[in-house]
């Protein structure tokens, strides 16, 4: 096995932890305790997001940039009369990547394992073998033979239910999977851009953020961003890559090793056209490879951030990755760490003056 360095130590410990949308508790003490460290004061808004400030001009402008700590994952609904679970999708899921998985399930007793089952495809009629299982004919088998036995496992409606994965350096060591990638190495970029940051002077106050349920609606970007007000703003999270088996250009552009992506457009937000110059300039200048992406569906945590307040020019920077909305994915490290790197240097550029340039393109 590969020995962890303090980077993918990190990545384990983000990746490893359990949050879905609404029980992001486990996830954002990890965040807490990598990133407290290097930033002067960590708050929170009211719905759980996780807000670390490092003052670098008291009087400057305010920088924000998000990850969201909630991955997709599912939630108990019904327990049946044979101990079987009943469960409810938390974010996007394609039935095709579901069923045979493990699982677990998030008690007050503790941790119980599962895995996601149907009717077996041997007794069904031919017609229906050809189609897809619908998620609504799925149930989570824990081992109990009653439900009094799966409620004294702990299991109750409204707990939460975690993909089951281990972070794995693949042979290829720039190839990182894991489950949670979505969207455990937004917060990773977070927490280093500020480590980077630390002992430096930069012209403005930054706020690494850690955002709550975004994958069912972009909200905690949504409060956190009116608790902060800032007056520039990152999205950080994984992007669509393009590079597999059947996958043509016009479908994905993205390719995992050749740098962040810039979004130009998703379904959410138009990216600001003054932010966007700004940072592939800089990226030019300082020879930081990176690539375009635009997504008709979908959207990231800026959707949110660029409609609080008064109106924030705002940008996504994304990390190709495979296999996103399932128990497993794969991203590059290089463009993790390119990414950490482009980051850092905007914000070191970001003065009132930029800020204001920027603002008015």
């Amino acid at each position: 096995m590969t020995k962890l360095d303090e980077t993918l130590t990190m990545l384990k410990d983000l990746t490893d932890a359990k949050g879905i949308a609404g029980n992001e508790r486990e996830v954002r003490e990890v965040m807490t305790r990598y990133i407290k460290d290097y930033s002067d004061e960590i708050f929170s808004d009211g719905l759980g997001s996780l807000i670390a400030k490092k003052t670098g001009k008291e009087d400057g402008p305010k920088i924000m940039i998000a990850g969201h700590l909630d991955e997709v994952g599912f939630m108990v609904t019904q327990i049946d009369d044979k101990g079987f679970i009943r469960f409810q999708t938390v974010g996007g899921w394609w039935s095709q990547v579901m069923l045979a998985q493990r699982v677990t399930i998030v008690t007050n007793k503790g941790d119980v394992t599962g895995v996601i089952g149907s009717k077996p495809p041997h007794i069904l009629p031919p017609e229906a073998r050809k189609k897809p299982v619908e998620i609504k004919d799925m149930f989570i088998d824990i081992g109990a033979s009653s439900k009094e036995e799966a409620l004294e496992f702990g299991v109750t409606p409204g707990d939460q239910i975690v993909p089951y994965f281990e972070f794995t350096v693949m042979k290829n060591e720039k190839m990182l999977l894991a489950k949670a990638w979505d969207n455990r190495i937004g917060c990773a970029i977070a927490i280093d851009v500020l480590k980077n940051l630390k002992g430096t002077d930069h012209p403005n106050v930054v706020y690494g953020v850690g955002t709550v349920q975004e994958e069912v609606g972009l909200r905690g970007a949504r409060t956190s961003a009116n608790l902060i007000k800032p007056d520039i703003a990152f999205g950080v999270d994984v992007g669509i890559a393009g590079d597999t088996p059947g996958v043509t250009e016009k479908e994905a552009m993205g390719k995992m090793g050749k740098g962040p992506q810039i979004v130009l457009y998703d379904a959410s937000m138009v990216s600001h056209k003054g932010l966007r110059d700004f940072v592939t300039n800089t990226a030019d200048e300082l020879e930081i490879p990176y690539q375009f992406e635009s997504m008709p569906g979908g959207g990231t945590d800026s959707g949110a951030i660029h409609l609080s307040t008064n109106g924030v020019p705002t940008l996504s920077i994304t990390i190709a990755t495979r296999y996103i909305h399932s128990h497993s994915s794969m991203l590059h490290r290089d463009d993790y760490e390119n990414t950490v790197k482009l980051i850092t240097e905007l914000v070191k550029r970001l003065d009132t003056e930029k800020v204001k340039e920027i603002t008015f393109n």
